[in-house]
């Protein structure tokens, strides 16, 4: 939340938008996601679930 303040702030807003959860959004979550023996063999990484996740999400 705070990234996603701290990027609203440099575009001069004083609100978070969902497109400021999005852009910050890989950066925060990537190192978070531990990956199975399976994802591994499979060469899925880390961004690419977190772009699943993003890509699931619908925007309000």
């Amino acid at each position: 939340m705070r990234a996603a303040k701290a990027n609203a702030l440099l575009d001069q807003r004083g609100y978070v938008s969902p497109e400021d959860i999005k852009e910050i959004g890989k950066d925060v979550l990537r190192h978070r996601i531990i990956l199975t023996y399976e994802a591994e063999a499979e060469n899925v990484t880390s961004e690419d679930i977190v772009d699943r996740i993003f890509d699931e999400i619908e925007i309000p």
